[in-house]
């Protein structure tokens, strides 16, 4: 029995003469390229574009260095003065009251809403490498996983019970810097006042 005979094949390049095609070999892979899909999706699909930069470190102000105290200018301590001890790799400010004067604990803020002033403190006996950015993720976390009405029914009792591992690490750090901050006369009083504008203080001429 004779092998059934499939449709003869068109070709997409027809012959001008013998061995000679109508389209070079360039057109037809453009033409091959250029093909359509069959199908195309119902909604479209963003495609992310590949970020190719490298992440620079934030560049801390001139005015901000280790020791510096700076005044907090948004949030819930507006107004406090704390101390600034080291940046976190994602840029924000490591920062402390101490606690014990101002009721600032340790706490990271973006050096966009504080002002450095030229008052130091010796911070050399405070070790601050355990503290990174993942040391306050834990607590934005388990505030997200929190439903509305849990989060506001626990709220009254997260200001009264503390982890003591967060008290432990404020003890740590407050402890060696309110022995050089009492060695400076005044500077305890400077720590614990809130700093704010009054009338007639053109902000402009200050200098901190």
């Amino acid at each position: 029995m004779a092998p059934k005979q499939g449709k003869p094949r068109v070709s997409r390049n027809p012959e001008l003469i013998r061995g000679i095609g109508k389209y070079s070999r360039s057109k037809m892979y453009h033409k091959r390229a250029k093909k359509a899909p069959k199908f195309y999706p119902a909604d479209d699909v963003k495609k992310p574009l590949a970020n190719k930069r490298k992440p620079k470190p934030t560049k801390l102000r001139a005015s901000i260095t280790p020791g510096s105290v700076l005044i907090i200018l948004a949030g819930r301590f507006k107004g406090k003065r704390v101390v600034f001890l080291k940046q976190l790799p994602s840029g924000l400010l490591l920062v402390t009251g101490p606690f014990k004067f101002n009721g600032v604990p340790l706490r990271h803020v973006n050096q966009s809403y504080v002002i450095g002033t030229s008052t130091k403190v010796n911070i050399s006996g405070v070790n601050v490498e355990k503290f990174d950015d993942k040391y306050f993720a834990k607590e934005s976390e388990m505030k997200k996983k929190k439903g509305e009405t849990e989060f506001f029914e626990e709220k009254k009792e997260e200001k009264k019970s503390l982890p003591q591992e967060k008290k432990d690490n404020q003890k740590a750090v407050d402890t060696p810097l309110i022995k050089s901050i009492e060695a400076v006369p005044e500077l305890k009083a400077y720590l614990g006042s809130r700093f704010s504008l009054r009338a007639g203080m053109k902000p402009h001429e200050l200098v901190f």
